[in-house]
């Protein structure tokens, strides 16, 4: 079901108003005939198909202890476009 109401009584009585969305109702906010807007409720987020679970991965990851090391120079300047490292 649909409230119509001015822009005047919106600003007048939107504690109200919003009240009647969070229940459900769908509010038309016009002023002379013209609709301006629609209030109306949000829909609800899905739950997720597959919860996470902290930890379930664990043993899966590996990082090479070089990991975070400097880059080679001669890849470096391939970056940056000083030379060709295709084979």
């Amino acid at each position: 079901m649909s409230i119509n109401v001015t822009s005047q009584e919106a600003a007048a009585k939107f504690p109200q108003l919003l009240q009647q969305v969070l229940h459900g109702e769908e509010i038309i906010i016009a002023d002379e005939g013209t609709e301006l807007a629609r209030v109306v409720p949000s829909a609800p987020k899905p739950l997720a198909k597959n919860p996470r679970i902290p930890g379930i991965d664990k043993g899966k990851v590996f990082l090479a202890p070089d990991f975070d090391d400097p880059l080679p120079e001669e890849l470096l300047r391939a970056f940056e476009g000083a030379e060709d490292i295709t084979p």
